[in-house]
């Protein structure tokens, strides 16, 4: 379960195991825009109001974001770009 405003722990690992391959442009756009606002979310709120289980998954994913997604260096616009394939 996520804190409230948040994506929902299943929603996300839904998403991660399904291949980029099998989403649609729409599916793309949408998981781009939605994970960025919850991104956003993660920001705003410090980890020691988070819930437990919550405050572990923005600590996992702030570590992916920094190694493999460019941390914050990255814009929206061009992570954008990557979820319709257009920075190759």
């Amino acid at each position: 379960m996520s804190d409230t405003g948040r994506k929902d722990f299943s929603t996300k690992a839904k998403e991660e195991i399904t291949p980029d391959s099998t989403k649609s442009t729409q599916d793309k756009v949408k998981e781009t825009f939605t994970d960025t606002t919850d991104r956003v979310a993660r920001g705003f709120q410090t980890d020691d109001s988070k819930g437990g289980a919550q405050e572990a998954f923005d600590k996992t994913q702030r570590a992916s974001d920094n190694n493999v997604h460019g941390g914050a260096s990255n814009s929206i616009g061009d992570k954008v770009k990557n979820a319709l394939g257009m920075n190759h």
